[in-house]
């Protein structure tokens, strides 16, 4: 099913198939009884979760294997729209053969990327993520029921906007994944920021360990620095500034040549490396056991040119001084 825009394309066109697939034919959905917990001697747990912002709500059911705490089953109900049908059904689904304590690392953000029909187009409209964490919620609610504690004890990820109850990580994650540039986008995939409105940036009527404006500054930083790694990585060795192939040789050096050195009280250091239309010349200076050593100058000199040659280029030259 093709995605558009709400320009230029209707609003239903925004969900992946298998968003519709599941809200048509949702796998799922139904209950679990005592009984049927009883006679298969597994616990039944029953949660629920109510999303005030839109009135949907889901019903969680689990049978749990006490001796391993295995989610044997899991099936729900789901008051609300068709994406809370789809993210509830494929919540429950991903439950199933984990153990309770894996469970509870599924996220909102899990649920939605895997319900996409490609990896970089979105399942469901920004407008509609909100529904997705409502089977966040509720995994945490069934833990703390099996578990016997309050469900704020399972929560491990920093929250970053109360209202929502969306953490950082989430923030995180869906800037990454969807490319987000502005706090709106945010607020559109997450409903982070859509309330009181104080994790937004600072100023507001509650003062907060981290606000959005700095989260999505940090991220899009993180995310310029790793394009720019992928970028160099991919273009090789050659394509390197030299500061970058310095620290290149350098990293080898230290992972597999010295340590051969060091084996028979020997050690290198690296002086200098230049770039020649032909050539990559390394530098180095022995010290401890490989000054005047008769092998250092040759086959030594070799193997470790042959180590970089075979890790970096073809091209480097390694001189001694």
């Amino acid at each position: 099913m093709a995605k558009k825009d709400l320009i230029g394309g209707s609003l239903w066109e925004q969900y992946s198939q298998k968003v519709s697939d599941r809200m048509d034919n949702p796998r799922h959905r139904g209950d679990i009884t005592q009984e049927e917990a009883d006679a298969k001697r597994l616990k039944l747990i029953v949660a629920d979760y109510g999303a005030e912002a839109c009135g949907d709500a889901v019903r969680l059911f689990w049978l749990v294997d006490p001796k391993t705490d295995t989610i044997v089953d899991a099936k729900f109900k789901s008051f609300g729209c068709g994406t809370a049908i789809a993210s509830s059904d494929l919540m429950a689904e991903l439950c199933i053969g984990k153990t309770v304590d894996e469970a509870v690392k599924i996220t909102n953000v899990d649920i939605e990327f895997h319900l996409r029909d490609k990896e970089d187009e979105p399942a469901i409209p920004p407008q509609k993520m909100h529904c997705s964490v409502m089977a966040y919620d509720v995994i945490k609610r069934a833990a703390a029921i099996y578990k016997g504690v309050d469900s704020r004890e399972l929560e491990k990820e920093e929250i970053v906007c109360e209202c929502a109850r969306v953490s950082l990580k989430t923030v995180q994650d869906v800037i990454r994944i969807n490319d987000l540039k502005t706090v709106e986008e945010i607020t559109r995939f997450t409903k982070a920021g859509a309330f009181c409105k104080s994790c937004v940036q600072p100023g507001g009527h509650e003062k907060k360990k981290y606000y959005l404006v700095d989260i999505l500054r940090e991220t899009r930083a993180a995310m310029e620095r790793e394009n720019l790694r992928k970028a160099e990585v991919e273009g090789g060795f050659p394509e390197l500034p030299l500061v970058r192939k310095f620290k290149a040789i350098e990293k080898i050096i230290e992972a597999e040549v010295r340590p051969l050195l060091s084996r028979d009280g020997g050690d290198l250091e690296i002086v200098d490396v230049k770039e020649n239309p032909e050539t990559v010349e390394v530098y180095i200076r022995y010290s401890g056991a490989c000054l005047g050593c008769m092998s250092s100058g040759r086959g030594t000199l070799m193997t470790i040119q042959s180590i970089l040659q075979e890790r970096l280029s073809p091209k480097i030259r390694v001189i001694t001084l």
